[in-house]
């Protein structure tokens, strides 16, 4: 039997690449808490899991709650300091995908800035235990995208604003997941999939929607 567990904040599924998507994803929006995770890198547009441009502004058209996976140069440079230019309007949060190890303060410190310049909340990925850094939200990440599931999770603590988990999540594995995941009282949290809502190496809402309805709708709740 599953054990009660403290729901997250919302699910973001990530790696929305095509147009058609979008009646679905607003038919979804309207009955489950989802962040859409829109992944940037120029040198992949257009790619798997990397929309055009024109997709990308039909997302932000749309009334959706979105964040932006920065990869690549741009994420390079944001941590160094610099603007590489991108439109992220209508973007609440920016996860800076900079390097599989830590961030330094430097790399925190410009994250944030450059977040906070957009009207958005910078997320950065750790493979150990949550930081205690307040400037940016922190995503445990060790699979990046591969869908590899850890063995283990880092506790998430009320004192941290929010903390994420990825991972070897999706249908089939979520259930069992979400009750092992060590949630402190008052603690908030999302929990992030990217390879798991895929099919035939196209994103597929109807695995979405099967994870929401696992994770809203069927798990028992510590708050009723």
């Amino acid at each position: 039997m599953t054990s009660h567990y403290t729901p997250p904040a919302f699910i973001t599924f990530t790696g929305v690449d095509h147009g058609d998507l979008l009646p679905g994803m607003q038919a979804l929006s309207a009955r489950y808490p989802i962040e859409w995770g829109v992944l940037f890198d120029a040198a992949q547009e257009a790619a798997a899991l990397f929309p055009s441009a024109e997709v990308r502004a039909a997302l932000r058209g749309a009334p959706l709650r979105l964040s932006a996976h920065i990869c690549g140069a741009a994420a390079r440079a944001i941590v160094r300091g610099d603007d590489p230019g991108l439109d992220l309007a209508g973007f609440s949060r920016l996860q800076i995908n900079h390097a599989r190890a830590g961030s330094n303060d430097d790399e925190i410190r410009n994250s944030a800035r450059y977040a906070a310049h957009h009207g958005a909340r910078a997320a950065l990925q750790c493979q150990g235990e949550f930081p205690d850094d307040l400037r940016v939200d922190w995503l445990y990440d060790v699979s990046f995208g591969t869908g590899v599931r850890p063995s283990t999770w880092p506790a998430a603590q009320a004192r941290l604003p929010f903390c994420g988990y990825s991972g070897g999540l999706g249908p089939d594995t979520v259930r069992g997941t979400l009750g092992r995941l060590p949630i402190a009282a008052g603690a908030s949290y999302w929990i992030d999939m990217e390879s798991g809502v895929r099919t035939d190496d196209r994103f597929d809402l109807a695995k979405c929607e099967t994870v929401c309805r696992i994770v809203f709708d069927e798990l028992p709740r510590t708050n009723g």
